[in-house]
């Protein structure tokens, strides 16, 4: 399957189904961490959807793959 831009409170939901929990926010951007691993990842709430070469990057970052990411995409 193909990914398409989505929307940043979506992929933060998203996120949060797999341990990540919002630490803070600078700005305009979210920073989470995993609560078992440690590792952290920054979305931007620019007011824009999420891009398809950023998303691939924060897939890669938390370590999901691109059919983990869509089956907790129907999920939510």
């Amino acid at each position: 399957m193909r990914l398409t831009p989505i929307d940043a409170k979506k992929l933060i939901k998203l996120l949060s189904l797999i341990g990540y929990f919002s630490v803070r926010q600078k700005g305009s951007h979210v920073i989470l961490e995993n609560r078992e691993t440690k590792k952290v990842t920054v979305i931007p709430m620019h007011g824009k959807d999420i891009s398809v070469g950023l998303l691939s990057v924060v897939l890669k970052e938390v370590g999901l793959s691109r059919v983990e990411y869509f089956k907790l995409l129907k999920k939510t």
